[in-house]
């Protein structure tokens, strides 16, 4: 049982790392088992897996990932998809949020699909596409194209890279990634389209919310509560495409002051405009 901060949970009121009180009734956290040999961060990261309760929720529901929860409350907050709409998914190993967008979309009852990408092998869903490749291979969109019917209604992206240790070489890093699937999207969505995107806050990223600005009628930060509260990562939320910044795209302009101080605004649920 996943303690609350009170009572039965710890008795100094005080909560985890993630805002979360892991305590039991023993007052211990759960560790897991063979340990000896690890790593310490990986020692952290599999106590952290063990005690979360969003990793119990997604595996008690056959969820792939927890990632699953964080989509669901995101899309129970904008209601993102609708039945019959064409979805994309970039990254899309191990499944999770193409377990949630068939789902949402009812892939396989109507006109419905669903595609995903990934450098890595994943699982089948069933009635969807998914294909092994890079995205940044032109080969690729026509792929997609094709299975999408020409042009898709939302384009997901979960894609960060594998971390350093180092905060601003993994913001970069996951940054490039943010511009790469952010490039895929203006190239296939539909008018009024929406893209939502991993997107690790730091200042590098200012110069894709830009373009994201020019070609979407609204752009905002995301941070559902299934996402650590400890975590740099939040997710960029752009709806309404409508691609008259296209002509612009290679322009890297900053936001202006004005701009960057819209993004501390917070509407009580972790969902900032930008």
């Amino acid at each position: 049982m996943i303690g609350n901060g009170k009572g039965n949970g710890r008795s100094d009121g005080k909560k985890g790392r993630s805002g979360r009180s892991y305590r039991g009734k023993a007052g211990l956290t759960r560790q897991p088992k063979k340990m000896r040999g690890r790593k310490v961060s990986s020692q952290r990261w599999l106590a952290r897996q063990l005690n979360d309760p969003f990793v119990a929720e997604a595996k008690s529901r056959g969820f792939r990932s927890r990632a699953a929860l964080k989509l669901e409350q995101i899309d129970d907050r904008f209601r993102l998809f609708q039945p019959g709409m064409a979805i994309v998914d970039l990254g899309c190993a191990p499944g999770g949020w193409m377990q949630v967008a068939s789902m949402r979309t009812r892939l396989g009852q109507g006109l419905a699909r669903l595609v995903g990408i990934d450098l890595l092998e994943t699982e089948i869903i069933l009635d969807a596409d998914i294909f092994v490749g890079d995205i940044m291979d032109n080969a690729m969109l026509v792929r997609v194209r094709e299975a999408v019917g020409g042009a898709a209604d939302g384009v997901l992206s979960d894609l960060a890279a594998a971390t350093t240790g180092h905060r601003l070489t993994d913001h970069l890093r996951t940054t490039a990634l943010l511009e790469a699937a952010l490039d895929f999207a203006l190239e296939i969505l539909k008018k009024d389209g929406f893209f939502l995107a991993k997107c690790f806050r730091g200042g590098a990223e200012r110069s894709v919310l830009d373009v994201m600005k020019r070609n979407f009628t609204t752009v905002r930060h995301v941070k559902p509560t299934a996402s650590r509260q400890e975590s740099v990562e939040s997710y960029v939320l752009a709806t309404g495409f409508h691609g008259d910044g296209l002509s612009n795209i290679g322009e890297k302009l900053a936001l202006n002051d004005d701009d960057a101080g819209s993004e501390k605004t917070d509407d009580g649920r972790g969902f900032r405009p930008i």
